[in-house]
């Protein structure tokens, strides 16, 4: 595993991949968190607090992240090299964790950046250091593990095809569903008394809960699953291309 993980994060930084990935979420937030004028900006809000932030992140990571997880397997694909990987003494597990690993480390270091604003709503606060530490924390927490689901998702999506493009696009549609799809079922009523358990299928719910502040394991268990369970499926592809 940590070779592949090694050989992932080198591919990332030894091209602009790496450093385009974290500037262009770095510059999408910052911009409209502090620079245009609307419903986002933090300065123009008359309240301190991260939640636009914590609202913009998820929709940014379900085009960033299958950007960055596309390659993954496809570009192996596509160059024959998966043939080579599996001649290596690992296993499907040890490649999968190390490719999914690898990709989500990227999106952990575009997302450490952001902590700097913590400090900024501290002080913007009137009084300063007046911030909920509780729900940010939370709200933190939950964006990890929300990256962590999409990240299994676009390792998944890679393996469905040799070209990138697609890869990208169904890795975008799967997480845009579990993430929203199920919460407009649930608001269009289109269940009728299920649409609460419809609801609770979709990530959204699970991701608002966790930003609460109030760490439920039921909601971090659901992400592990999610999280797990594309990996799995990873795994089945990769069997069945053998």
């Amino acid at each position: 595993m940590i070779p592949i993980l090694k050989k992932e994060l080198t591919s990332f930084f030894a091209s602009p991949i790496g450093y385009l990935v974290i500037a262009v979420y770095l510059l999408i937030n910052g911009l409209f968190l502090w620079i245009f004028e609307g419903d986002f900006n933090i300065l123009h809000a008359g309240f301190a607090d991260l939640n636009s932030y914590f609202f913009l992140a998820p929709w940014i990571f379900i085009f960033l992240i299958p950007a960055i997880t596309m390659r993954s397997f496809s570009d192996e694909y596509n160059n024959g090299t998966i043939e080579i990987l599996k001649t290596k003494p690992i296993t499907n597990w040890q490649l999968i964790l190390g490719k999914y690993v690898g990709s989500f480390v990227l999106v952990i270091l575009a997302i450490i950046p952001t902590l700097i604003y913590v400090y900024s709503i501290y002080q913007l606060g009137n009084p300063v250091g007046n911030i909920n530490f509780g729900t940010t924390f939370g709200s933190f927490l939950g964006l990890l593990f929300l990256a962590s689901a999409y990240t299994s998702i676009g390792i998944f999506s890679s393996t469905l095809s040799k070209n990138q493009i697609v890869s990208f696009i169904i890795g975008v549609i799967i997480s845009f569903f579990l993430f929203y799809g199920f919460e407009a079922l649930a608001t269009y009523n289109m269940f009728g008394s299920s649409d609460y358990f419809i609801q609770k299928i979709g990530m959204a719910d699970h991701f608002n809960s966790i930003s609460k502040g109030v760490i439920d394991t039921r909601d971090l268990i659901y992400f592990i699953s999610i999280t797990f369970l594309f990996i799995y499926l990873t795994k089945i592809r990769i069997q069945n291309e053998q």
